[in-house]
């Protein structure tokens, strides 16, 4: 069984100024934070209950006669950064000549400020803002997208104890998990603007003017639907043997439709005060999201596909044999990083605060913004 893992608005939208500095590197494009934009799960085509080869064609691993994670996450799948060649820094195209991804799985906030105001390594990793210091005095920075907090709220204890409540305890987990949420949003929260901070403070002791690059700050994505969008019964075990989607309907429907608005509220009042852009992700995933009846696993005869798979990896409960590992549950997987990488370059070309939306149907190029 398996648990979880003033770049102001007013930039010009086009060429920005140079940096400062004198610019001796290529133009950047930079990502930090953690699992939900390192590219974790980006291994996945989809889901399968096939657990053999190449699992129905979902996994990206497979090399015809073993698996081979690196093949998705490269170098970084050793200390379990999980950077992934389709994350979305690598898949958003037109806003740099450099993409740089500094972010990890399982990272918090802490393990992004600079060591010398209270950052930790991580993994074997200097903190992500001392990672950016080399960056930015080797490259042009043009963009840094920021996707942290989640680990800080304490996302994977949520979604552990909301899949033990269905399978064991046959209890519902919104409530007791809605406090304790509640109980590490203001520190959450403080982090998040702190990184912001830092982040700041690394661009400025490498010599960049605030008007050369742009910060963003993005949400968080629901990767399970509504209770009333799952394609399988709450009674029985096929949601949890089949579709991986152990939740109950009480519980989907407050992670749906209570916390990941929630989230992507208070993200984006920390977006606004410390005057950065905001990239609300909250229906990126919207009749995407495993077990939704929009969707459907590959399998022998049905190939996985942009257009009809899922793009969030499920929690593989009830299989005979595991698939991958476990930090990957209810992440997005390739398809969804495709589409988060079309997110941001639609981004790139806009200012003020954006949603995110997919268009029912088609693949990563459905992807469009609306102004928030």
């Amino acid at each position: 069984m398996r648990f979880l893992a003033a770049a102001a608005l007013t930039l010009p939208l086009l060429a920005l100024t140079t940096s400062a500095q004198a610019a001796t590197g290529p133009t950047a494009s930079v990502s930090m934070g953690d699992s939900y934009i390192s590219g974790e799960a980006g291994r996945w085509k989809g889901n399968s209950v096939t657990t053999s080869g190449s699992r129905a064609g979902t996994d990206r691993a497979w090399t015809g006669s073993a698996y081979d994670p690196a093949r998705a996450y490269g170098s970084s799948y050793a200390n379990g950064c999980d950077r992934s060649d389709s994350a979305e820094v690598r898949s958003a195209s037109g806003i740099a000549q450099a993409q740089i991804n500094l972010a990890c799985s399982g990272a918090t906030t802490q393990n992004v400020f600079r060591a010398s105001n209270g950052g930790q390594a991580y993994k074997g990793e200097a903190p992500q803002a001392d990672q950016l210091a080399a960056v930015a005095a080797a490259n042009d920075v043009k963009l840094i997208t920021l996707s942290v907090g989640g680990n800080d709220l304490g996302f994977a204890d949520v979604i552990e104890t909301c899949v033990k409540d269905y399978l064991i305890w046959y209890s519902y987990c919104h409530d007791d998990q809605q406090d304790a949420v509640d109980s590490r949003m203001p520190a959450a929260m403080a982090g998040v603007g702190k990184s912001i901070d830092e982040i700041r403070a690394v661009m400025a002791g490498a010599g960049y003017a605030s008007s050369s690059y742009r910060i963003v700050l993005q949400s968080y994505p629901s990767p399970i639907p509504r209770g009333a969008d799952m394609r399988y019964s709450e009674s029985g075990w096929s949601r949890a043997d089949t579709g991986g989607c152990p939740f109950w309907n009480g519980d989907a429907d407050w992670a749906r439709s209570s916390l990941v608005p929630q989230i992507s509220d208070e993200l984006a009042k920390v977006a606004k005060a410390k005057g950065v852009q905001f990239l609300d992700l909250r229906d990126m995933l919207a009749g995407r999201e495993v077990c939704s009846k929009a969707t459907k696993q590959a399998s022998s005869t049905s190939a996985p596909s942009a257009t009809t798979s899922e793009w969030a990896r499920f929690v593989d409960a009830g299989l005979s044999a595991s698939q991958g590992d476990t930090r990957e549950s209810m992440h997005p997987n390739y398809y969804g990083q495709l589409a988060l990488g079309r997110c941001l370059t639609l981004l790139w070309a806009k200012s003020g605060d954006q949603s995110c939306r997919n268009t029912a149907g088609q693949d990563a190029n459905g992807m469009y913004l609306t102004a928030r």
